[in-house]
């Protein structure tokens, strides 16, 4: 993926995917290999300074100090969970704070990272909808959440250890925000997350999720080939009209129809997972579940039942476990591969749809909301 840097360049270093630090590199009169250790530097490293970076020559590390500054976001509230869960409220510039969770589990350790400040989709069961939407995340940002957990985790030598032992070996860009309305930071974000001298990530292990942007949907495939989730949360148009506005404009055949191209255009074993919400008669019942079957019979995925996670005045319960196991009996017998979700991090807050950070709504939003 091509980033031009020549003109705007991002100034800090964690923005810039590699063939960016390639021509960087070119501008400032080095030759092509620095960019490849540099990176590593940073990526393989840990390095928090450009001094830091040992065997490169003073003279070219004043260049790149000219250029660029190594700035990660701070931590403005830590949070354990019960569970082993682990959130971090992370300061923005402007008085702007977003989200990111940690999520342990016995065979990896999944972090989930936020692509904007807020968000404007208004998904009606969300959270992060109501606190309204400030402005895209820049790729630095993104990229930075990832390093700033991997720090905090003690990943890298010298770092002081701030939570469980545990390594980031999944990123979910589920946090705050509809990462495909801000295609170019995330996909540039992505590329270093995949990049043999970034985080050096599979393509398995690394999933964006998405209510369903159609056009940026094609985009994507275009560009990148990683895991693909969509928020789904209904098999009808005129329910999901109501539970996720965007179908309004982008209704379930159009985007059934990206979804196809986006799987039958790439690699062999790419497929979606459908995140499916369980909202207590709203989307539950025995025919929306045979419904939902029949929707997504022709395209290769598995389903994702969600049970509702709770915030105050959401309008919503959650359905009850025998309603869900129900529902996931159906899509089975169907032969739709089917999972529940396990809900982390509730008592924190730190659960599905339950993000918010603090965002200075530029929709004004939440101030219709509240009166």
């Amino acid at each position: 993926m091509k980033q031009v840097v020549s003109k705007e360049v991002e100034k800090n270093l964690y923005g810039l995917t590699y063939p960016a630090m390639l021509e960087l590199c070119e501008e400032i009169g080095e030759k092509p290999y620095r960019a490849m250790q540099i990176m590593k530097w940073v990526y393989h490293k840990g390095a928090s300074s450009i001094d830091d970076m040992t065997d490169i020559s003073k003279k070219t590390r004043e260049k790149l100090k000219s250029r660029l500054v190594l700035e990660l976001p701070k931590v403005l509230l830590d949070k354990p969970s019960n569970d082993g869960t682990h959130k971090w409220l992370i300061q923005l510039e402007s008085g702007n704070a977003i989200e990111m969770v940690f999520i342990p589990e016995d065979d990896r350790g999944t972090l989930c990272v936020s692509s904007q400040v807020g968000c404007a989709l208004e998904c009606s069961f969300c959270s992060t909808a109501r606190q309204g939407f400030n402005r895209n995340l820049s790729t630095a940002e993104i990229v930075g959440q990832v390093m700033l957990a991997k720090r905090l985790l003690g990943e890298y030598e010298g770092d002081v250890q701030q939570s469980q032992n545990r390594r980031v070996t999944n990123v979910v860009l589920m946090g705050m925000g509809e990462p495909l309305l801000n295609f170019t930071n995330v996909t540039q974000a992505i590329d270093i997350m995949l990049n043999d001298y970034g985080f050096g990530l599979s393509k398995r292990r690394v999933t964006l999720s998405t209510s369903g942007v159609v056009p940026a949907l094609y985009r994507l495939k275009e560009v990148s080939d990683v895991s693909l989730a969509i928020s789904l949360h209904a098999p009808y148009d005129t329910l999901r009209n109501e539970l996720v506005p965007i179908n309004k404009k982008y209704p379930l055949a159009e985007l059934l129809e990206a979804c196809k191209a986006y799987i039958t255009e790439s690699s062999a074993y790419r497929k979606i997972t459908w995140e499916y919400v369980m909202l207590k008669d709203v989307n539950d019942r025995e025919e929306d579940a045979f419904a939902l079957a029949k929707l997504i019979k022709d395209i290769p995925g598995k389903v994702n039942l969600i049970p509702f996670n709770p915030f105050p005045n959401s309008g919503y319960e959650c359905s009850s476990m025998n309603r869900i196991n129900r529902f996931r009996e159906i899509l089975q017998r169907q032969g739709v591969v089917t999972t529940v979700r396990k809900t982390r991090g509730e008592d924190i807050d730190a659960a599905c749809g339950q993000l918010a950070g603090r965002v200075n709504d530029r929709t004004k939003r939440t101030k219709t909301t509240n009166s």
